[in-house]
């Protein structure tokens, strides 16, 4: 869903899960629109991909555009800081080893409805919108809320799952930046306390704004 390579669960034919031992390996067959998508943004993987880039074939396909979002949401300063408390709460897995990071959504009134964890911070926003979409959980009644720093590819992922809003505890890169601002996403980051900075779109924080850096 995040890399666009499909659009929908529906187009996935199905999905084998294999254990074997000293790792899990995940066998996914697409249906053909969706594979024939695949091939055309297929990306070859030399070693382990740390970063969110490495192994794409141009610069291009790095760089490739997102969609505006249509959100209309709005949030209150109140919000932004419960949201990145209220996150803190539901990682069981960090809890134990101090060792991950964590995406969830953040609905107005609601809290986090859904949180993910993974060792790797673009798993976690990856395992987020397969959750919400299997959920049936419209990405623009809420916020993405993370525990990592903002790359464009965290932007980019959070523009597939439909939201306005992406939270951080820690900072963007100026690429996440003109990323956000051109898909029309609030970037919120270094939420520290009730501390944060709104770096695109300040507009969509409705009260007790804190500094804009854009």
């Amino acid at each position: 869903l995040t890399e666009g390579i499909i659009a929908a669960p529906r187009e996935i034919e199905a999905i084998e899960v294999e254990d074997h031992g000293a790792g899990i390996d995940i066998q996914i067959r697409l249906k053909d629109q969706a594979n024939t998508r695949f091939e055309a943004r297929r990306r070859r993987l030399a070693g382990p991909v740390g970063c969110g880039l490495c192994g794409i074939e141009s610069i291009e396909e790095a760089m490739r555009s997102v969609d505006a979002v249509g959100s209309n949401l709005t949030l209150a300063a109140d919000d932004i800081v419960r949201s990145v408390k209220l996150l803190s709460k539901v990682q069981p897995l960090h809890a134990e080893t101090g060792a991950v990071h964590a995406a969830g959504f953040y609905i107005p009134g609601k809290g986090i409805v859904m949180a993910r964890e993974d060792v790797g911070r673009h798993n976690a926003l990856d395992k987020l919108a397969g959750a919400l979409a299997r959920a049936g959980i419209d990405g623009a009644s809420g916020a993405v809320v993370v525990t990592s720093r903002v790359s464009v590819e965290m932007v980019q992922k959070t523009a597939a799952i439909g939201a306005a809003f992406i939270i951080a505890v820690s900072a963007p890169t100026a690429l996440a930046i003109r990323t956000a601002e051109e898909a029309g996403m609030t970037l919120v980051a270094l939420v520290r306390g009730d501390d944060f900075d709104i770096f695109t779109h300040p507009s969509r924080v409705v009260s007790g704004v804190a500094k804009h850096v854009a």
